[in-house]
């Protein structure tokens, strides 16, 4: 029981019917939005730094500021 290209035409109406060309540009918006932050997790791009580094003196021999 395949899905042909006619009946995807035929849903593709039937959702455009229902919600509209503005509703589905903002859709397909949040869509892409939500794939890029799915990769950004898988990736690990998102996550912090481990520890920041401690601010120091030049004129201490840089010793950490307290």
């Amino acid at each position: 029981m395949d899905i042909g290209p006619s009946e995807l035409i035929i849903i593709l109406l039937i959702v455009l019917v229902l919600f509209g060309v503005g509703r589905l540009g903002k859709i397909g918006g949040e869509l892409g939005s939500a794939i890029r932050e799915f990769r950004k997790g898988l990736s690990g791009e998102d996550q912090p730094d481990k520890e920041p580094k401690p601010a120091t003196d030049a004129k201490d021999g840089g010793a950490p500021r307290p």
